[in-house]
């Protein structure tokens, strides 16, 4: 069946950086929308970047000009590229991907299992 993969979550002080990797794989045939949300404890899950096939991205406004989102196609994978990161920026950070796997007739919702980043002060 189709999966999603993360990797990169690690623990970095306040300023630091991380890159983390999202690998679609199984039986794919269309990759749309790939992207990233975050939870922190306690709080609901939100966006945090998203990108379509177009490249056309999507930010919250609480990570804009620090976060970068890329796809490398060839790889079926998604990159986060987290710079100058805050405290509160700690949540599981889990990947997304809307996917027309083979043999059907539309596309459906997939999700990683989630990677942590813990940001220090």
């Amino acid at each position: 069946q189709v999966q999603l993969a993360e990797s990169g979550g690690a623990l970095v002080q306040a300023g630091g950086s991380l890159r983390l990797s999202c690998a679609a794989s199984g039986p794919i045939s269309t990759i749309f929308v790939m992207g990233w949300y975050r939870q922190a404890p306690g709080q609901q899950r939100e966006l945090v970047a998203s990108m379509n096939t177009g490249d056309s991205t999507n930010y919250a406004d609480s990570v804009k000009g620090r976060f970068t989102i890329s796809r490398d196609n060839t790889k079926n994978t998604v990159y986060l590229q987290m710079n100058s990161l805050k405290p509160e920026d700690t949540a599981v950070y889990v990947c997304n991907a809307l996917i027309t796997p083979l043999r059907a007739l539309t596309p459906f919702p997939y999700w990683g299992q989630g990677t942590q980043v813990t940001v220090s002060s």
